[in-house]
């Protein structure tokens, strides 16, 4: 990625270090001058488009070495109003939170007039994020407070050259700015499968008089405890729990819902396998009922041999090592959070990830139970509503990014890729939300038409979690309608083979497109008459989507 840091202070010795990483790096040239570079819209900052920028300010320098309340909110006002004036939508920034340090003033300055000035910083900072969904915090604070300031700062390196990181913060800095750079560059994992004796309790199930469950506000019983605590904190973020244990079913699932020191209840895990089969096979059985790829799976199990049992029949799935001691196990599942779920940011859509995979769940039971599947379809009693894709833009970047089996082509794009085409007149943004009797899907589908000489399906991706609902039917048919209406009599469609997206290969035969042309690179490129009117086999009321439909003259 294409990478920029500024700085109030010396950071020449960071650009180094991140210059010989596989990412470009701008050179910054200088420092103290980060707000006239961000705001000339015609300095080497922006010739160079950066994808990313890391701000990171030191707040003593910024507010003069004037502690006096008044004047360093002033000075902090200030700063936060010409940052937001220089905001593009289509570059990532993170800036640092609050760390207050200054050599001179430890003998007269008090930790409470310290926090207060802090918190004036980190509370400008949370509004500016509340407003701009491409403002994200880079946690400065914490890693000096990891560190010390005796090991954070060099009082030698700052009188030589303006340099207050010691060399030990600096490389801290510099394995955290890679970090943040890949989470934004990768694709997260979305499942984490968890056996349960020895490794969310100490001790086994069913067998409370040999070897008792251990799980309690003390001891060993509080590092199970908190693990579980942690694993909580991340379904929060949108991972998907479940469970793959050897067990009586009955003897396990009292433990996790009558144990008074239980944190993981059943309602958190969104599907579970609690039997004596082979453990391999019941992840498969998990992977193909949640539609989601062996790639995207974590399980954790403390037992060895399961663990290579695992890694040899699926090599796809990954296992880390489980840790020895207990002591270390909130540091383990912090280490596989941001090893591998870590987002850069958590939409609505996230936090509410296992309630929407048990809900598909009640949805496949429905459908067992029904005669026809068309009749399960219109029993399932859904409604399509489209919505802005500006307001949902890191949603409509999540969907993008995560599709693999429902995308046409599997192109990947950058935040500032898709801002550029949310403005380009010549190309127009679908984004669908989807409910039904069971409740909300989220927002799941997404296509993106180019206008030109003719019009152009160029993007049409869609979650796997609403796949096989004929869905796409509905989004086709209103696409057709509307670039009707805009004066068009054909439409385009292109689809890109891909080691992942087989599922969707004759999407468009089945809409009734012929094939155009066929490209050296693989894509294909299909053609529909749009006079043609073929009916479509829609089992999904559209309603009308409010303002957006209104302001744009959508017919639905």
């Amino acid at each position: 990625m294409k990478v920029a840091l500024l700085s109030n202070i010396n950071i020449d010795p960071l650009n180094r270090k991140l210059s010989n990483t596989e990412n470009e790096i701008y050179n910054s040239r200088g420092y103290g001058n980060e707000l006239g570079v961000m705001l000339n819209k015609e300095s080497t900052l922006y010739s160079y488009k950066p994808e990313i920028i890391f701000v990171l300010i030191d707040i003593m320098e910024l507010i003069h070495h004037n502690i006096e309340i008044k004047e360093a909110t002033n000075y902090i006002n200030e700063w936060f109003a010409l940052v937001e004036g220089s905001i593009k939508e289509e570059i990532i920034y993170y800036i640092t939170d609050a760390y207050l340090y200054g050599f001179e003033m430890k003998v007269v300055w008090g930790e409470r007039d310290k926090e207060h000035i802090e918190n004036i910083w980190n509370e400008k900072l949370y509004r500016l994020m509340s407003t701009h969904s491409n403002i994200r915090i880079f946690p400065y604070n914490s890693v000096v407070r990891k560190l010390g300031e005796k090991d954070a700062f060099s009082n030698k390196m700052w009188y030589m050259g303006k340099i207050l990181h010691s060399n030990l913060l600096q490389k801290v800095l510099f394995e955290e700015i890679k970090h943040k750079i890949e989470v934004e560059k990768r694709q997260p994992k979305k499942v984490l499968l968890l056996d349960l004796d020895n490794t969310l309790w100490r001790g086994l199930a069913g067998e409370n008089d040999i070897n008792p469950i251990v799980l309690s506000e003390d001891g060993v019983g509080l590092a199970y405890k908190n693990f579980q605590r942690a694993i909580k904190y991340i379904k929060k973020q949108g991972v998907v729990l479940g469970i793959v244990s050897k067990n009586n079913e009955d003897d396990a699932l009292n433990i996790i819902d009558n144990h008074p020191h239980m944190v993981l209840r059943r309602e958190d895990f969104a599907t579970q396998r609690i039997n004596w089969d082979n453990k391999a096979d019941n992840i498969a059985s998990i992977a193909k009922e949640l539609n989601i790829g062996l790639d995207s799976i974590v399980f954790i199990d403390d037992n060895k041999a399961e663990q290579t049992l695992v890694k040899e029949m699926l090599p796809q799935v990954c296992v880390p090592k489980f840790p020895d001691n207990a002591e270390e196990l909130t540091d383990f599942i912090t280490e596989i959070y941001h090893k591998y779920f870590e987002k850069p940011v958590v939409t609505s859509e996230d936090a509410n990830k296992t309630e929407q995979y048990k809900l598909n769940l009640k949805r496949m039971e429905l459908q067992k139970s029904s005669v026809d599947y068309n009749g399960y379809l219109d029993s399932l009693k859904m409604k399509m509503q489209r919505v802005d894709p500006i307001k949902n833009k890191e949603r409509l970047l999540q969907l993008m990014n995560k599709t693999n089996q429902f995308n046409l082509t599997t192109k990947r794009f950058t935040e500032q890729e898709l801002s550029e085409i949310l403005h380009d007149e010549k190309k127009e943004v679908f984004l669908y939300d989807v409910s039904d009797k069971f409740g909300d899907n989220g927002i799941v589908a997404a296509v993106i038409v180019e206008y030109s000489k003719e019009a152009v399906i160029i993007e049409f991706t869609m979650s796997c979690r609403v796949m096989g609902r004929k869905i796409e039917d509905a989004i086709i048919k209103q696409i057709e309608t509307t670039v009707k209406n805009k004066g068009y009599n054909n439409l385009v469609g292109l689809y890109k083979p891909t080691e992942k997206n087989k599922p969707v290969e004759n999407l468009y035969t089945s809409f009734g497109y012929k094939i155009k042309k066929t490209y050296d690179n693989g894509i294909r490129e299909y053609s529909y008459d749009l006079n043609d009117e073929l009916k479509r086999d829609i089992h999904v009321d559209i309603i009308r989507g409010e303002e957006y439909a209104r302001k744009n003259h959508c017919p639905y």
